[in-house]
């Protein structure tokens, strides 16, 4: 019965063989990668045969050639291909190898598959079916793999994964250069670790130093936060520290925003990032975007930076609000109900321009989400023929329809408005005390609240009951602990003064033209911004304006004294010393 199986198992296993063999092509038909030219090829030396079980040489199988079967073992050079089968080309010098085939290289590297062709003069290979590359660094596995000993590369193009034990890599075409370690893959590659995916067109990885190099669009995301990802077209990628550094096309999305340079620079680690070169930093859920030549963001604190003449545009449906200054800071902050707001702070020379209104200051901060701007150090806001300055101005706008709807002006508030926009006369309404609250109707000063130590300087006219038309009565000076006054076109109306109140008023013809204007008068023309691009200048230089001071009537009023004054002197008598 044991001689019996003995004889069966011999029988399948020596049939088993021939049917591997009879799947070899028996010519040698070689594929045209042997032929390739090649640079620095040695001299041919002959593939050794170390061991098979069973060898053979027959006219009517491979033109007789050799063909071996069982634990077959070569050698060439160093390197050692093993299989259950093998057919050896002795004058070409080459081999056809199936069954549990093995390569291993003179630097310890692994190659096995179904099938494996290695050419002795050209010290090539061929590896097919599950084929598996195994070195100290990585894993890669494949269906057919191009081996070369003389540049020491490896190479597939019909798809294939590179796993190193923290990445994998997915790919259709690399090629490995085993020396130095470094992967060139190409075509819809993807690289996965536990954080990150990579995904691009052609990427070459270093296994040494683990760093990748970008040469197309290339997008690495942010497994735990998908939305924060970057993109780029050329690039260098860190993966041990996570840093990437980006210098064509680029842009790093975070947290719902975008930010972009010619040159940036990001650490997924830490969240910080810096663009260099036509610098944009874009939020479309605030419809708003700051641009520069340098920016940086911090991705954990939600904020940004912006230098090197950055401006920064709020977009509205019909309008849009503009600022300016030496350094623009955009940040995220929760209130005390945890309701995230976006804010925007601008240092030094500060600007803002918007078509119904327009401001300076050293510094401002714009809480985008309630509208609340602040202006900080040397104030001025303009809004039509109106001029507000003081320490401190809190001004509140609409977002919704756009519009301004109060100011709050703390420390030195002092309000101005033109008498009449169309004349020149040096005529202006005047309103000041420590405090003021001003609430806009149709985006201009409508009626203000002024406290502590109040004043006003406004000229009072009179409709002439019988011409219809209006006649100058004089100017009055209001000195109250609270003033409520009302603008209506170009008119100052005082509704209320209380509080110590002192309202005088005088004619042209008594009030001196020094009186007309509180010392800290100081109605700017020259230096507010016109149009948008007036926030890149420290002032846009306007033509001053030279207004026409009119003083006939006390010009007349003091000439008539005068003269009185003179002939009542020239009346008294003259009293002699005897």
């Amino acid at each position: 019965m044991t001689k019996k199986l003995f004889i069966f198992f011999f029988l399948l296993s020596t049939l088993f063989v021939f049917g591997q063999i009879n799947s070899i092509n028996g010519n040698l038909e070689k594929d045209p990668f042997f032929d390739q030219k090649q640079e620095g090829k040695d001299e041919p030396v002959k593939v050794k045969i170390i061991h098979a079980d069973l060898t053979q040489k027959r006219q009517d199988l491979f033109d007789g050639n050799t063909f071996m079967t069982g634990n077959v073992h070569l050698e060439h050079k160093g390197s050692t291909l093993k299989a259950d089968t093998v057919i050896f080309y002795s004058e070409a010098n080459f081999a056809k190898a199936i069954g549990n085939t093995q390569l291993q290289t003179s630097d310890g590297n692994l190659i096995t598959a179904g099938e494996i062709q290695y050419d002795g003069n050209s010290q090539r290979g061929i590896a097919r079916k599950n084929v598996v590359l195994t070195d100290p660094k990585q894993t890669i596995k494949t269906d057919i793999l191009y081996y070369d000993r003389i540049p020491n590369t490896a190479y597939f193009n019909t798809g294939g994964t590179i796993y190193n034990g923290s990445n994998t890599i997915r790919t259709k075409t690399a090629t490995y250069n085993i020396t130095s370690r470094v992967v060139d893959v190409t075509g819809n590659v993807n690289i996965d670790n536990s954080q990150y995916q990579v995904q691009g067109t052609k990427i070459k990885q270093n296994q040494n130093t683990n760093t990748a190099e970008f040469y197309g669009p290339t997008t690495i995301i942010n497994k735990s936060n998908p939305s924060n990802s970057v993109y780029t077209e050329k690039g260098h990628y860190k993966m041990n520290s996570k840093e990437v550094f980006l210098s064509k096309n680029s842009r790093i999305y975070y947290n719902g925003k975008t930010l972009k340079g010619d040159a940036m620079y990001y650490n997924q680690n830490t969240g910080f990032g810096t663009a260099k070169g036509n610098v944009l930093l874009d939020d479309p859920r605030e419809n708003r975007f700051v641009r520069g030549s340098y920016g940086e963001i911090f991705e954990n604190k939600d904020s940004a930076m912006i230098t090197g003449k950055p401006y920064a545009v709020k977009i509205f449906k019909n309008d849009s609000l503009f600022f300016s200054a030496e350094r623009i800071i955009a940040y995220q902050k929760a209130d005390s109900s945890r309701m995230k707001k976006s804010f925007l702070k601008a240092y030094h020379k500060a600007r803002m321009f918007k078509s119904n209104a327009q401001a300076r200051a050293d510094s401002l901060s714009f809480n985008e989400t309630d509208g609340e701007l602040h202006l900080i150090r040397k104030p001025i806001f303009w809004t039509g023929e109106r001029q507000v300055t003081g320490d401190v101005i809190k001004a509140y706008l609409n977002t919704q329809n756009e519009s301004i709807d109060s100011l709050k002006v703390i420390g030195n508030a002092l309000a101005i408005s033109k008498v009449d926009s169309i004349n020149l006369k040096d005529e202006f309404n005047q309103v000041k005390g420590k405090q003021m609250i001003a609430n806009y109707k149709n985006n201009n000063i409508h009626l203000i609240k002024v406290t502590e130590n109040a004043q006003a300087i406004n000229y009072v006219e009179s409709q002439n009951a019988k011409t219809k038309n209006m006649d100058r009565l004089g100017i009055s000076l209001s000195s109250c602990g609270e003033i409520e006054a009302l603008f209506e076109e170009q008119k100052l109306h005082i509704v209320a003064c209380n509080i110590g109140a002192n309202t005088d008023i005088y004619p042209m013809s008594k009030i001196a033209p020094e009186k007309r204007k509180f010392p800290e008068f100081n109605w700017n023309t020259k230096d507010r911004p016109r149009k948008w691009k007036d926030i890149f200048l420290d002032s846009p230089e306007n033509v001053e304006i030279i207004y026409e001071t009119d003083t006939t009537l006390y010009d007349q009023a003091e000439n008539k004294r005068k003269k009185e004054e003179e002939k009542k002197n020239a009346n008294k008598i003259k009293r002699v010393k005897k």
